[in-house]
């Protein structure tokens, strides 16, 4: 089964919210894997099983980025803040630049994830 890692900055959790809701038909047949507060609150409010693992800050992009690494994440959704400083930039460019590496689809906002999981959809129609 293909893995889909979701991540939202603080701001854009709300956003991440509506997105993996509107979404949920699709992103339901996939493993997801989340940063701690984002998965959590996927869990909580949606109900979806996700796997966690530490908040960004602490560690989870780079976390995830092995995981992009080893070939064992198909697609990322990272709802980044533009406008806010991270204290962890340098994790996320490296999650990026593993992304690009790796040549793993990354979305960094809404209307990219959708359509990159609009291709999904397309692909079990």
């Amino acid at each position: 089964m293909k893995t889909i890692a979701l991540i939202a900055h603080d701001h854009k959790k709300d956003e991440m919210l509506n997105f993996v809701l509107e979404n949920k038909d699709v992103l339901a047949q996939y493993d997801l894997i989340a940063t701690a507060t984002t998965g959590k609150l996927i869990k909580e409010k949606i109900g979806l099983t996700v796997t966690t693992y530490l908040s960004g800050p602490l560690g989870g992009d780079q976390q995830i980025g092995s995981r992009v690494a080893c070939q064992k994440v198909d697609i990322v959704i990272f709802l980044r803040d533009p406008l806010a400083a991270q204290p962890h930039e340098p994790d996320i460019t490296a999650l990026l630049r593993l992304c690009d590496v790796h040549n793993i689809p990354v979305a960094t906002n809404a209307a990219t994830a959708t359509l990159v999981l609009q291709s999904l959809r397309t692909k079990k129609d």
